[in-house]
């Protein structure tokens, strides 16, 4: 009688058989979550000016503002989001600051 020797299964979570289909799974992968952390970060701009803005905070708003419309700019370059949504995001955001401005 002899031991037999279990090979360690490598478990995948994808059902690609070919190499070819597996390396473009990882890919995918990769590219998921590297997407998920830039479009947090297009959502956390946009949120720092909407909070300076609820609190009234016109100069910190407006910095806030400065710094989000790059990263909203780049976030389209990236192909994450539609030239047209980061156009309406820019657009509320300045009519909300006008607004805070000509009312403070």
């Amino acid at each position: 009688m002899g031991f037999f020797r279990l090979k360690q299964l490598k478990v995948s979570t994808t059902l690609a058989n070919s190499p070819q289909a597996r390396k473009r799974a990882r890919q995918a992968e990769t590219h998921r979550q590297r997407n998920m952390s830039h479009r947090s970060k297009y959502r956390t701009y946009i949120k720092q000016v909407d909070n300076y803005l609820a609190q009234g905070d016109l100069e910190a708003a407006s910095q806030a503002y400065k710094e989000a419309v790059p990263v909203i700019d780049s976030m389209v370059n990236r192909g994450l989001i539609h030239k047209n949504k980061a156009a309406r995001h820019k657009s509320r955001l300045n009519t909300k600051l006008k607004l805070l401005s000509t009312a403070g």
